[in-house]
């Protein structure tokens, strides 16, 4: 599916199912909506986790406010990953809930294009702890009417507590340099996304002295990559990145390509950056495979968000995973919105404003600003590689690495 297609299931008309931008009572409600099932499942479980904590920590009240939260579920079973009817129906839920603040989703980039038009007539602040295509918030490296075709008020309601694709680049740039990538064959999934960042990826290596050996397309649907890896070992590059956003998929690809290039370091992003992906390669595989996620492991903290990563421990009966500090941090800044829009936050767009003027916020992610597009400023990122089937931080990239 194209952004484009997406972005026009989503905006179909919200009509009479406006709740309007004023909240009688004093309850409201958060909704999350991610997938749930499929190769997504476990990293969605921990950021629901994470959300649920917050909430928790706070006695599930802000000011005079109570607040309730709705986990909803935007994928399918026969899909295996994120749907968008599933997606359209989440989003028409909340916007016809009388009592809806906030909420929180979608993990996709293309599921987000759906949801935000919807949520945005209704006027309702919309978070994501995912979804970090550049078009949803800026017309850099976006397609022809990105991104105000997704917002038909005409005002901003969707921010992410994730950089946005344009600092990833420059990590995955760095990333591969650090490495000793010479010559890099750049690999997308056709789809708007994919092709956004596998283009801003060999811009940014070109502009650290990497060769780029050979830009390439390919479909992700295909019952073999061994054409994909044929065409890489032809091009001589000693390192790969490929922009694709299914973890199974890309589990496929990296075998078809560590066959036909044995020696080729393997680079991908957040998109593929979980666990269903790590357990999934073999051991060969996990030896060459470098990735790029924002958020960190609990050693590289301060103690602030090392202790948050106990308290989940303690009440989840498992280490945190890195997307667990995404979703804390997704309701702990919608609370914070809330308490600062004080008596007045049951009306929508004081909380929207109030999110919009998050300005150097200490965070389990780190210190951080919302822009006016509604993207987040973070001075890292992280390096990553594969060990025993498991994600593990190999350097942090960017301005936390320094000093």
């Amino acid at each position: 599916m194209s952004l484009g297609l997406a972005a026009c299931a989503g905006s179909a008309p919200a009509g009479d199912d406006s709740a309007g931008g004023t909240i009688g009572g004093k309850t409201l409600t958060i909704y999350s909506s991610l997938p749930l099932q499929g190769a997504d499942r476990a990293r969605s479980q921990a950021i629901v986790n994470g959300e649920k904590l917050a909430l928790v920590e706070r006695g599930g009240k802000v000011g005079g406010f109570t607040v309730k939260y709705v986990s909803l579920d935007d994928s399918t079973a026969s899909a295996g990953m994120w749907d968008p009817g599933a997606t359209l129906t989440n989003a028409r839920k909340a916007v016809l809930d009388q009592t809806t603040i906030a909420y929180l989703g979608e993990l996709d980039s293309l599921a987000s294009a759906i949801s935000i038009p919807l949520l945005n007539e209704a006027g309702i602040l919309q978070v994501s702890p995912g979804s970090p295509y550049a078009g949803l918030t800026t017309s850099d490296g976006a397609e022809k009417g990105e991104p105000d075709k997704y917002y038909p008020t005409g005002r901003r309601t969707f921010g992410r507590v994730v950089p946005s694709d344009g600092a990833q680049v420059a990590a995955q740039a760095a990333y591969q340099r650090q490495e000793g990538c010479t010559r890099l064959h750049v690999l997308n999934d056709k789809e708007v996304e994919g092709k956004g960042l596998a283009l801003g990826v060999a811009g940014a290596a070109r502009a650290v002295g990497i060769a780029i050996a050979r830009e390439d397309a390919f479909d992700p649907a295909a019952s073999s990559f061994r054409d994909v890896g044929e065409r890489v070992a032809a091009s001589g590059a000693d390192c790969v990145f490929a922009a694709m956003s299914s973890q199974q998929d890309a589990v496929r690809l990296w075998g078809a390509l560590h066959a036909a290039a044995p020696t080729a370091k393997l680079f991908g992003s957040d998109r593929i950056a979980g666990p269903a992906f790590a357990s999934g390669l073999g051991a060969s595989e996990q030896a060459v495979t470098f990735l790029t996620e924002p958020t960190l492991g609990p050693g590289h903290y301060a103690s602030m968000e090392r202790e948050m990563l106990r308290r989940y421990e303690r009440r989840f009966g498992e280490p945190a995973p890195p997307d667990a500090a995404r979703g804390y941090e997704a309701m702990s800044v919608v609370l914070d919105a809330i308490e600062r829009a004080g008596a007045r936050a049951s009306v929508r767009q004081e909380v929207v404003d109030a999110f919009f003027a998050t300005r150097s916020r200490n965070s389990v992610l780190g210190r951080y600003s919302i822009d006016a597009d509604g993207d987040m400023a973070l001075g890292h990122y992280g390096g990553y590689v594969v060990r025993r089937g498991e994600l593990a931080l190999s350097r942090v990239l960017g301005a936390a690495a320094e000093g």
